[in-house]
Parts: structure tokens; sequence; C-alpha cells
């Protein structure tokens, strides 16, 4: 069942109800009953009042639950306080005096209590002393997008335990995933597949969870990136995509995200000046003389004077690494040319 169209009939039920409650209180109040198109301005103050109580709706999913619990109970107690003090005015005879009274201090202490709340419910649930954790399924969700699935490299980062927390996979996700393995081209089609095998082998872990998460996402957009911020902000979890605009959008909306590029980058084996490395030379160079070998990594290699050793393996010493946009380069010399040298 496609969840989205039902919380879309629900904020549609809100509006008509207020818009209804608007009109029948309007035609209630013997002030506005002389006035023909009281009750139509009542059902329009009623709409206005359910549009801002729902545009408030994407606000609130930022807030964390521990600062909505705090201020609701701060509010609670504040509005408590004012009744009490308010009701140490009932001996006044005006009775809109005492109105004024009530509504100015339940303004006054229910927004002191709420702020207090918030703060002081925060701080007292950051001291409750952390118990250790017994399962490597707790921690922040973290959502997966159809780049990093089809990357499969997700599926051996969990299998060392490094990751935590259950791994969200979005329907939709699943939806391309299954388009994309239906697809006419080989090539997408091996694709998805694999993708669908990731997701399998995940499965079959016992260090982490997967969840499968069923609802569409933001209402009446086909963009799957969007679909993913609005996941990520409803859940509060973090993206884990190899996707580039993706992950530059998700950081505009305050949401954490986990790049499986950068992590492979991160972990790259560390070569120093003089050290020797054992090649294989793949191809030519672009100067004269020069021979292109690969680490395991992907990092090129290139060696001075090694092209007529194509195809075979060969020991080289560094002399420079260089990093550019594109990634990381590495100069080597032949080592037996350095021995020569030497001598």
């Amino acid at each position: 069942m496609n969840l989205s169209w039902v919380w879309f009939v629900l904020r549609a039920l809100i509006v008509v109800v207020c818009a209804v409650g608007g009109y029948f209180i309007s035609s209630q109040i013997k002030y506005l009953q002389s006035y023909q198109w009281a009750e139509w301005a009542g059902a329009l103050l009623g709409i206005i009042f359910a549009c801002i109580g729902l545009a408030l709706e994407k606000i609130i999913k930022r807030v964390p639950l521990k600062i909505i619990l705090g201020g609701t109970v701060g509010l609670i107690l504040g509005l408590f306080v004012a009744r009490l003090i308010g009701s140490s005015f009932t001996s006044l005879q005006n009775p809109t005096v005492q109105v004024s009274i009530y509504v100015i201090l339940s303004c006054i202490f229910g927004y002191i209590g709420m702020v207090l709340g918030s703060i002081k419910f925060a701080e007292l649930a950051s001291g409750f002393p952390k118990f250790p954790r017994f399962s490597g399924k707790s921690g922040m969700p973290k959502i997966l997008d159809t780049s990093v699935i089809i990357d499969g490299r997700i599926a051996d980062v969990a299998e060392t335990g490094f990751i935590e927390g259950p791994l969200v996979v979005p329907e939709f996700v699943l939806q391309e995933l299954q388009h994309i393995a239906d697809s006419q081209d080989p090539l997408r089609k091996a694709k998805g597949r694999r993708g669908l095998d990731v997701l399998k082998r995940l499965q079959s872990m016992n260090n982490i969870e997967v969840k499968i998460d069923r609802q569409d996402g933001a209402v009446g957009s086909h963009d799957v990136d969007a679909k993913l911020v609005e996941l990520a902000e409803r859940i509060g979890g973090k993206i884990i995509t190899n996707d580039y605009n993706l992950a530059k959008v998700a950081e505009l909306h305050g949401i954490e995200v986990l790049n499986i590029h950068r992590l492979a980058h991160a972990l790259r084996p560390q070569v120093l000046p003089g050290e020797i490395l054992k090649l294989q030379i793949l191809k030519e160079g672009r100067e004269e003389g020069q021979g292109i070998a690969y680490l395991e990594d992907g990092t090129m290699v290139v060696v001075e004077n090694a092209s007529r050793y194509l195809g075979k393996t060969v020991e080289a010493a560094v002399t420079s690494v260089l990093q550019t946009p594109g990634g990381r380069m590495i100069f080597t010399t032949l080592k037996n040319v350095e021995d020569s040298r030497q001598h």
C-alpha cells in the first residue's frame, strides 16, 4: 500500500474539518450573526490555521524527540503554574480582567516552561549512564541509495563490523533496482542483478540489521534523491551513497552523508619516497619510455624507463606522490636503474 496517499488524504481531511469547524463556530457567535459573510470568514480562518499547522510538520520532523518531550512537559508545568497564580485574582469582580491576566500569565509561564523544559531535559538525558552495547544492531539508521548498493563494497564493509545501526533500504530504491535489472541493456541488467545480490547478502549477515522502508517518500515527487533526503529527515538517519550530487543536496539539508569512495580513499596504503614496489607494467605512458602500472586499489603508478618491460613484473622505487583532483598518482623509477646510478 502506498502510504503517501494515506498521508495526503489525512492532511486534506484536517483542512476540511478545520474549515467546517470555523464555519460552525462563526455561526454560533451572536456578535457575528448579523453579518452574512461571518460563517465563510470563519471557514477561511479555519483553513488558514490548518495550513499553518501542516506547514509546521517539516520543522517538527527535524526537532529531536528529547527536545519535543522536554518542551511539552515544560509547557504543561508552566501552564499549571500560571493557573495557580491566576487563581489568586479570582477576587476581582471584572471577568474580562481575570481572563486577560490568565492569558498573560499562561503566555509567559508557558513559554518559560517550554524553553527550560527542552533545554534541561536534553541535559538530563545526556547525564544518564550509558550502558554498553551488546549488539551491533544499535545506533543511527543508515539509508542506502541505489549507487552504493550496485557498487557492492557496502557488503564487505558491513561484514567487517565497522557499520553500526540498521541499514534502511527504501521501497522506491528496491523498485529502481528491479527496473535496472529488467533493462534490455546487458550492462544495466548486470548492475541491477548485482545490486539485488548485494542486498540478499546483507540480509543474510548476523551482525547487521536490514530494514525495508515501505513509505514512498515525498508526496507527488518522482525524484529519488528528494525522497531519500525526506526519509533521512523523517527517521533521523544518515545516507550512504557514492552519488556526488545527492551528497551535496543532503549536506545542504543538514543530513550526514557517508561516502564509500571517500572511505576507500582514506584506506589506501600510504607509500613513501624510496619504498620498493613490485609492479606489472600494463601499458606505455604519455612520455617516451614511461610504463604504467596499477596498485591493488586502482592507484596509477608511472614507472620511468619501463616501456620496454610491457607485460612483465618489475621492482620500482618511489620517487614522489602527486595528489590530483581525480585521485593519487605515484611516480617511480626502476630499481636496477637506481642501483646502477649509485654504483
